[in-house]
């Protein structure tokens, strides 16, 4: 294992990610991300233009929009979201564990945009991003083949 890059766990936005397989660890550039996250928790509408997402969820419930369809998964359901299909999901639960797969551009951006954590646990909810927090998030996500498309799930 190519234990190259250290830091493994991260803030990425309101989350908490733990890099369980870096896409640097393989031969095939796949990566595997833990996310914690609290009742509430949606990221824009985005799609990945690169490649595909493929999400497990551990502990609690997430409503996932795929395309034109919404979906409530608990512990143990799995799902995809297809590049170039407009995704997001939402905490219904007080709190929630998923795993993310994707080929590593994904992981690439959660360590561009994520911070060394400052305490055990999430990071304190941030709020509705500004207008300019929201447009550097876009352009930062663009780099990585990520397009965001919409607005969150309320």
């Amino acid at each position: 294992m190519n234990m190259h890059v250290a830091t493994r766990t991260l803030w990425f936005l309101n989350t908490l990610v733990t890099i369980r397989v870096s896409s640097h660890d393989g031969l095939d550039g796949i990566s595997v991300l833990e996310h914690r996250a609290r009742r509430g928790d949606s990221p824009p509408l985005h799609v990945h233009h690169d490649e595909d997402e493929i999400f497990h969820v551990l502990e609690g419930e997430v409503r996932y929009r795929v395309g034109n369809s919404e979906r409530l998964a608990c512990a143990g359901d799995i799902l995809l979201a297809p590049k170039g299909v407009p995704h997001t999901y939402l905490i219904q639960s007080p709190k929630a564990r998923m795993l993310t797969v994707t080929r590593g551009r994904f992981e690439t951006l959660v360590r561009a945009l994520g911070r060394l954590p400052e305490h055990e646990g999430l990071p304190a909810p941030s709020g509705p991003p500004s207008p300019e927090q929201a447009d550097a998030l876009a352009r930062a996500c663009l780099k990585f083949g990520i397009e965001l498309v919409g607005p969150p799930l309320a």
